[in-house]
């Protein structure tokens, strides 16, 4: 028994610790739920997307990737609408079309923030394009009550100063998510804890992009 008290102080006091530092200590009855098929994509195009697709491969999640989906791959559910990648445009479909055939509408999207002008520069686009793109997506989403959780695991370094196109980019996508995670080296100024709180988001951060795992197989589950 006594041990048990002293557990639950000790629970008690991390809770409270994570309060403090702005932190979330969500319960996993808190942490939404969301649906598949599934689609991943970037929002100003640096690699911090792959990290997320490592992420679902490790939780065992399928899904497609697509750099720059228009409102029309979208819209054309999974497969991609069958496009290929090529000069400025990659497109990988891992989803299970046994379960989701090709043209099942997707359910969800997650949208990696992060922006590289290399990325954007290699597809062809600025940052004006991509934030004109992100909000056509977003807005479909929407109007299609397409689940949009926004993940951001770039850290210090892909934030940037104020009025930046890291920062472009968070406000293009964060406040219209319906659930963010990030890590907590790219939250040390609040951010996204204000950004959650302001919108009425849910809101998970960890300590390590890979400690997502666990919670996407929550999200998924």
């Amino acid at each position: 028994m006594k041990g048990l008290i002293r557990f639950n102080k000790l629970l008690l006091f991390v809770c409270g610790l994570l309060l403090v530092m702005s932190t979330p200590c969500l319960a996993e009855t808190d942490i939404p739920k969301a649906k598949l098929p599934l689609l991943t994509t970037s929002a100003g195009q640096s690699p911090d997307v792959t990290t997320v697709n490592i992420v679902l491969e490790e939780a065992g999640i399928k899904f497609d990737y697509c750099d720059v989906p228009t409102v029309e791959i979208l819209g054309a559910g999974v497969g991609l609408a069958g496009k290929e990648s090529g000069e400025g445009f990659h497109a990988e479909v891992y989803t299970d079309l046994e379960k989701f055939p090709e043209g099942t509408p997707y359910k969800t999207v997650i949208i990696a923030i992060g922006a590289s002008l290399k990325g954007m520069g290699a597809s062809g686009l600025t940052v004006e394009n991509e934030v004109t793109r992100l909000k056509k997506l977003i807005d479909y989403c929407k109007a299609k009550k397409i689940f949009i959780i926004g993940v951001h695991v770039g850290g210090v370094s892909k934030r940037g100063a104020p009025g930046g196109d890291n920062e472009r980019m968070i406000d293009a996508v964060a406040p219209f998510a319906d659930y963010l995670i990030v890590t907590a080296d790219g939250n040390k100024d609040g951010r996204f804890t204000n950004i959650a709180k302001e919108k009425g988001i849910p809101l998970t951060q960890v300590e390590y992009a890979l400690d997502i795992v666990s919670i996407f197989k929550k999200v998924f589950q």
